[in-house]
């Protein structure tokens, strides 16, 4: 294969055209590209990939897109292998001067031909017959095609193009932007980027006064939504169809994309045509989408979605619906309506990418509409909302048409018939992180997928059943790891929890076991209060059936960190299920940082002025000031609102209201002052020593400063008085062995260069930094619980902090639970303390 004749028409230093050499490209398979050429006349040039050149042919009136239409290609000059890259201008005076566009782009081959160098034999034999059938497999087209040699039209080498009759796969988008570049033929001839909209969005004072800096950090974890019983109209609210596919967080930066599933599984070899269109948009940002198949009727199939992997067939779609950041600005603090109208004015028209466009207000109609066509279901929105990461939450609410969810498998059976590998696949649902049995299933598989099903099963079978409770006795079981999520449809849960007549859609690769739950539908949320929202960094919550309005969201508390009040709160949204546990019940002191961590700050313990839902106790108080209110976190609700006062630390009593005399634990506070933290940790492992010699539970977290803390449970079985001794005999027998590190004298100037032994924080009304609360200190550590494996010199307290301890809660869940558990027998442990106490020093 030569390259002469193209050679001999062009000047290529002059037309900006690759010169190029015949070379084979190092891909394992063949490129094809489809350029569109306005030069004296509009027209599209196929180029397929061959012996190191492009053959090529032009198609005056474009590849087809129905069955029934033929359409003339002219086979003109092979184009060296560059030539797939080129989008530009050919200037006048050239030959094929005009626009040249990157109209579709990918790789092909020839049916039943698997390796590259059998299709390219295969190629030539085809070619000089005269009739070629190939596969294209672009971001536009994917379908089967022929181009067939028919005699000499004016001395042109012309062929006949047309899609194969039995081509049911083909997908063809009508976008008319580059798949490279996303630029139109107007913006390619004015040398022009994609468009200067996203200059004007960002500086606009809505996105230019949002808080910045880099998001690049651990995967984002989706909002997620609530299941609702009843569909409603709403002006506030906005509705979207729920399409049947895979949650996916698409990340894009400087051109480079992840995209991953809700479980932070990365999907980027799974969908090439989603990722290959994610790469032309020309700007930085965080979506939230689905990815789906759609069919010819417009409609999303799960299966074929499951099966794209293997067969590369279907419409594939990333159907993007949110918008969490914008180049360095992050979005999430805005109306969701503002952040959709953001994302649509940025997402150009791409084969495999769409906005997911919404109506207004009417939920109930659009859901009738929803349910004729049998679409899954649609989303009800509130427009206000924030987008709350890692949230299930009522301002995103799914209406479904069938009854259908995940399911963890835990088990199956087997028939007497051994041809049929399973009989039924038992499944559960999580409830506090037990997993309950919910049935067998035992439909909707063929037998291929039985097959498959079996070989995953087998290789995670286990002795035991990992479901918790009694399950019915006439179960055969074999049991397996509960590492396997699927989808089940199914006609109603019975009275004893039990699945009606389940049905097995397929396997859910993107959700962890850990997310399933047993959905149960929520009432309408009531309408909007009338609450003044006079700043734009305000917003309205709508939390446990209350709404709350939060402010000053964009105050920066840590500034080294360029951690904002928003963050804040938002943290501890997300570690509300895991640090309520410890906080109910329990008076709260708050401390208060208004202006962030270097501010002015001070303690507040009376509250007058708490919202009417918000739960208080009253306290007599021990001095002159008689009686204080003191607030209760009993949910979500009461923490945000303490936090939005500008409490970033949890500071809780060590009893509860059951019996505010008599603590649930014991608390051993390790306070350093002007020394190394390895004596910290030398005392922490000499009181561990001590503890389980003298059979005392007791638990180890970081204080979130430069100490630490350890717990005994108590179970309110002591008063205070009595617990407070047993600490001091405790930190009286550590003081005896480490004279030298530690210290019982509670002033500074008795204390320095030792680890001070506080035994005195047991004591009524007094106050600790909770496990899981944030700390008023630079890097914005956690309270964190530790295993007394990991305490060791090289332990670095600043490790454990807002940015690591939602992945440290993924891997180790909340291992603090016993501390407010059983508690010590204090008669039981004491003899053998006192014998210590009692040894020679």
């Amino acid at each position: 294969m030569t390259l002469d004749k193209y050679r001999s028409k062009r000047n290529v230093e002059n037309s900006h055209e690759p010169e190029g050499n015949p070379t084979n490209s190092s891909s394992q398979n063949l490129k094809f590209v489809i350029q569109k050429h306005q030069a004296s006349h509009l027209h599209y040039d196929l180029r397929l990939e061959l012996d190191g050149v492009l053959k090529s042919w032009a198609i005056p009136k474009g590849v087809p897109s129905e069955i029934s239409r033929k359409r003339l290609a002219v086979m003109v000059e092979d184009h060296p292998l560059e030539y797939c890259n080129f989008e530009g201008i050919i200037p006048k005076g050239n030959y094929g001067a005009g626009t040249v566009m990157i109209w579709d782009e990918g790789w092909y081959d020839i049916p039943g031909i698997e390796t590259k160098l059998e299709t390219q034999q295969r190629m030539r034999d085809l070619l000089n017959k005269g009739h070629i059938v190939f596969c294209l497999h672009g971001h536009k087209i994917d379908g089967t095609f022929h181009l067939v040699k028919t005699r000499k039209l004016h001395n042109q080498n012309t062929w006949l193009i047309f899609i194969a009759q039995d081509n049911s796969c083909l997908y063809y988008s009508y976008s008319e932007r580059s798949v490279r570049s996303g630029r139109t033929m107007d913006q390619i001839r004015s040398n022009l980027p994609e468009d200067n909209s996203l200059s004007s969005i960002l500086e606009s004072p809505d996105i230019s006064n949002l808080p910045s800096g880099s998001w690049h950090r651990e995967p984002f974890k989706p909002m997620m939504a609530q299941l609702a019983a009843e569909p409603f109209n709403r002006p506030e609210w906005i509705f979207e169809i729920k399409w049947d596919g895979y949650r996916a967080i698409a990340e894009i930066c400087n051109g480079t994309v992840k995209l991953y599933s809700r479980n932070g599984k990365i999907l980027n070899l799974s969908f090439p045509p989603v990722i290959d269109n994610l790469k032309i948009l020309n700007f930085n940002a965080v979506i939230d989408g689905e990815i789906v198949i759609v069919n010819k009727e417009g409609k999303a199939d799960f299966n074929a979605l499951q099966n794209y992997v293997h067969t590369k067939k279907g419409c594939l779609v990333y159907y993007a619906f949110d918008l969490l950041f914008l180049e360095k600005y992050d979005l999430r603090r805005l109306p969701l309506i503002e952040r959709k109208e953001i994302l649509k004015s940025i997402i150009p028209q791409l084969p495999h990418i769409r906005y997911n466009d919404h109506i207004e207000e009417n939920g109930v109609e659009f859901f009738r509409i929803a349910k004729e066509n049998n679409i899954e279901g649609i989303m009800a929105k509130d427009a206000a909302s924030p987008y709350l990461e890692g949230k299930r939450s009522w301002y995103w609410q799914k209406f479904k048409n069938t009854r259908q969810q995940e399911f963890v498998i835990g088990g199956f059976t087997q028939s007497k018939d051994t041809r049929r590998l399973i009989s039924s696949l038992l499944v559960g649902v999580y409830n506090n992180r037990e997993l309950i049995f919910c049935g067998g299933v035992g439909g909707g598989f063929s037998e291929e997928e039985l097959q498959d099903i079996y070989i995953r099963l087998k290789t995670l079978q286990r002795d035991t059943s990992p479901f918790k409770g009694i399950l019915p006795s006439n179960i055969n079981a074999i049991w397996v790891e509960p590492v396997l999520v699927c989808e089940i449809r199914f006609a109603e849960w019975t009275s004893e929890g039990q699945l009606r007549q389940p049905v097995f859609l397929g396997f859910r690769e993107d959700v962890s076991p850990s997310e399933v739950y047993r959905e149960t539908p929520t009432p309408e949320p009531p309408p909007h209060p009338v609450i003044n929202q006079t700043k734009a960094d305000d917003r309205i919550e709508f939390i446990n059936g209350k709404y709350l309005k939060v402010t000053n969201l964009n105050k920066t508390f840590w500034p080294e960190n360029q951690i904002t009040k928003a963050t804040l709160i938002d943290y501890y949204h997300h570690i509300a299920p895991y640090i309520l546990p410890y906080l109910k019940n329990r008076p709260q002191s708050l401390h208060r940082y208004p202006d962030g961590i270097y501010g002015k700050h001070f303690f507040h313990k009376d509250i007058t002025d708490a919202p009417e839902w918000a739960e208080t106790i009253t306290v007599q108080s021990e001095s002159e000031r008689g009686d204080i209110r003191y607030m209760l976190c009993q949910d979500e609700a009461a923490l945000i609102y303490i936090i939005n006062l500008g409490a970033i630390e949890i500071n809780v009593w060590n009893s509860s209201i059951a019996d505010l005399e008599k603590p649930d634990y014991m608390v051993i506070d390790l306070d350093p002052l002007d020394c190394p933290f390895e004596y910290v940790v030398r005392v922490a492992l000499t009181v561990h020593d001590l503890l389980v010699k003298a059979d005392i539970p007791h638990y180890l977290k970081t204080s979130g400063a430069t100490g630490l803390h350890i717990f005994t449970p108590m179970n309110a079985r002591y008063s205070y008085s009595q617990v407070r001794d047993f600490s001091y005999i405790i930190c009286t027998i550590i003081n005896k062995r480490l004279p030298e590190i530690t210290s019982l004298k509670r002033m500074p100037k008795f204390r320095a260069g030792k680890v001070y032994l506080d035994f005195l924080q047991n004591a009524f009304g007094k106050t600790m930094a909770a496990v899981y609360s944030l700390r008023p200190r630079r890097g914005a550590p956690v309270s964190t619980p530790l295993f007394w494996e990991e305490l060791t010199p090289e332990l670095k307290p600043e490790s454990f902090n807002i940015d690591t301890i939602f992945t440290r809660l993924d891997r180790y869940g909340d291992f603090w639970k016993p501390v407010i558990g059983e508690g010590v027998d204090i008669g039981r442990v004491l003899p053998y303390l006192q014998t210590v106490v009692n040894e020679p020093g």
